[in-house]
């Protein structure tokens, strides 16, 4: 299977999971999906960001080479939406190594206290964040702050996620 003219063929889940499956767990093939997504065309790289969903949610373990470049990536200029919110919620589904943490937080807490981000971005934002409290508490309270600060404003997504993190955090003794 040619990866690019699939991703082109058509838009649609069967369309990704027909990748999903066909990436299945093998290495080489989710990285030439994954370079697609970094470094290919506009229209391929948002089809190749929700293939990438449908692969991690089969084979969590195909992302972890990849998650510094997944953050760097999220550095660039102009990046859609799409992108962002994919991006992100994989990045929610996995244990961030220590390398990355500072960075991580960095973008995340700057996209959940963006109120002109997207709603979906935000939200996983806010779930990549809880993630990396568990592994650096002292982040919990700056978390808080942020979400109890947007919470008035929030979009009824983010007051739910923001409802179970706060109740999380006030659980954990943060």
């Amino acid at each position: 299977m040619d990866l690019e003219t699939t991703l082109l063929e058509k838009h649609s889940k069967e369309q990704m999971l027909l990748i999903r499956d066909y990436v299945g767990n093998n290495k080489e093939r989710f990285d030439e999906l994954i370079q697609l997504f970094l470094q290919g065309e506009y229209r391929i790289t948002q089809r190749a960001s929700w293939a990438m969903i449908h692969c991690v949610d089969a084979h969590v373990e195909l992302i972890m080479p990849y998650i510094e470049t997944l953050f760097q990536n999220l550095r660039r200029e102009g990046l859609h939406d799409s992108i962002k919110r994919n991006t992100l919620r994989v990045l929610q589904k996995v244990d961030l190594p220590e390398e990355v943490l500072g960075e991580a937080a960095d973008i995340c807490f700057g996209y959940l206290a963006n109120p002109k981000e997207a709603v979906a971005i935000r939200v996983f934002s806010m779930s990549v964040l809880w993630n990396i409290c568990q592994q650096v508490p002292e982040l919990a309270s700056e978390l808080k702050m942020v979400i109890e600060e947007f919470m008035p404003y929030g979009s009824a997504g983010f007051k739910s996620r923001g409802k179970k993190i706060l109740k999380a955090i006030h659980k954990k003794g943060f």
